[in-house]
């Protein structure tokens, strides 16, 4: 007899907060104070909207403020922590989520609050549900039908082909990747033809 489903809540298709998308808006600018709107929408249509205003002067934390099913008003402050970059450039920013206390790059609303992805233990990525059989296919396709994506990768405008007159380890995959989808989509064409 076959399992039941669990349906998982899927990560990818809840609203989300990042560090990166706050950096894109202005809102992560060094010993300032910046206030903004971030909303989701599906299909055209709106399906949400936060208000985040981000403190980075003496003690970073941002403050979010949205109305939770139509009618409820949530507010709560999320800390920030900030490490040294280890190329020397600036800072990495982090929420310190308010239920883990672990520090992350993405605040996931599952619920009535954002929060870190442990702080959800049945919420699962989407490829994480796909079977095995699943996953080999999308293998075969995405290096099949995937080579334009080799492409924009080695046309990248700081993608680093070589280094010191010799090719990087990066390029040689991405050209090995690039040849292997090539020889495979010539033999699906014969295979079809």
């Amino acid at each position: 007899m076959p399992a039941y489903s669990t349906f998982p809540t899927i990560l990818d298709e809840e609203k989300q907060i990042s560090i990166t998308k706050l950096k894109e808006f202005g809102l992560m600018e060094p010993d300032s104070f910046k206030s903004g709107r971030l909303s989701w929408s599906s299909r055209g249509e709106e399906i949400g909207s936060i208000n985040i205003s981000v403190d980075l002067r003496e003690s970073p934390h941002c403050f979010l403020w949205y109305t939770y099913n139509k009618e409820e008003q949530v507010r709560y402050k999320v800390n920030l922590d900030s490490v040294e970059s280890n190329l020397g450039r600036g800072r990495i920013w982090y929420f310190v989520c308010p239920h883990t206390g672990k520090r992350c790059r993405k605040l996931y609303g599952v619920g009535k609050y954002f929060l870190h992805r442990d702080a959800f233990p049945d919420a699962m990525y989407e490829c994480q549900t796909y079977s095995e059989n699943q996953r080999n296919m999308n293998k075969v396709f995405d290096a099949v039908f995937g080579i334009d994506e080799y492409d924009d990768w080695l046309y990248q405008k700081h993608f680093k082909t070589h280094y010191n007159g010799k090719p990087t380890k990066k390029y040689l995959k991405v050209l090995e990747k690039k040849n292997m989808a090539k020889k495979m989509r010539k033999k699906l064409m014969d295979y079809f033809d």
